[in-house]
């Protein structure tokens, strides 16, 4: 039988890890010059070049994915980290990061649609493992935190999994090549898909929770 805990840690530490290299990336980035190759992002990273490899087949991907958080991790973030201020609740701070992210797009997309691309072509991962993504699994996982208490475990998982689908580039990929909406009404789509994840997910527990509740008042 596989222990849950470990697995979860060994996805934190993969996510640490890649987290890792791309911070390194964007650092080498952010000092101008020209792009970084793997064994500096190696070094800046404090991995191997092969762990680089590991988790990014090419440069190229690597150095999008890095491009992209230089672009969007500290509006993001401050837009969390505002609204967990003024005591937003879980719904409204996942609102805040997809205004955020919206309001990027005119800059950000483009870069978005090519890692979407070398995404999709580049080898499968190990088993258990994200091509990419980690940075938009934190935010994610900020948003909802104080919904963590409140729903079972795997709950919870399945609530990040289901945002992940409607928040980021693939949603207003979808939503302005298949549905032809660009600008506000991206991200009023957006809200309104996580909306109802964060209640179908809030109904589910309700429902979990009924059973128990009869049982001890037998």
């Amino acid at each position: 039988m596989r222990d849950v805990a470990d697995d979860t840690g060994r996805v934190r530490q993969r996510r640490r890890t890649r987290a890792a290299i791309v911070d390194a990336a964007a650092r080498l980035l952010s000092a101008g010059g020209p792009p970084p190759g793997v064994n500096e992002i190696a070094r800046a990273a404090d991995v191997s070049r092969r762990t680089v490899y590991q988790y990014f087949p090419t440069v190229d991907q690597l150095l999008l994915d890095a491009t992209l958080g230089l672009l969007a991790q500290s509006d993001v973030d401050a837009a969390i980290d505002a609204a967990d201020s003024r005591g937003a609740t879980p719904v409204e701070r996942v609102e805040a990061m997809i205004q955020a992210l919206g309001n990027l797009a005119a800059t950000s997309l483009p870069f978005g649609r090519s890692l979407v691309r070398l995404t999709v072509e580049a080898p499968a991962p190990e088993p258990g493992q994200p091509k990419r993504g980690y940075r938009r699994i934190g935010w994610i996982e900020r948003a909802v935190e104080p919904l963590r208490a409140e729903l079972d475990p795997d709950l919870f998982d399945r609530l990040v999994s289901s945002l992940a689908m409607v928040v980021g580039w693939e949603a207003l990929i979808v939503l302005q090549d298949l549905r032809g909406i660009d600008g506000d009404e991206q991200v009023a789509t957006s809200m309104w898909a996580a909306r109802s994840v964060v209640q179908a997910a809030l109904e589910e527990q309700a429902t979990r929770a009924q059973p128990r509740v009869a049982r001890r008042g037998k």
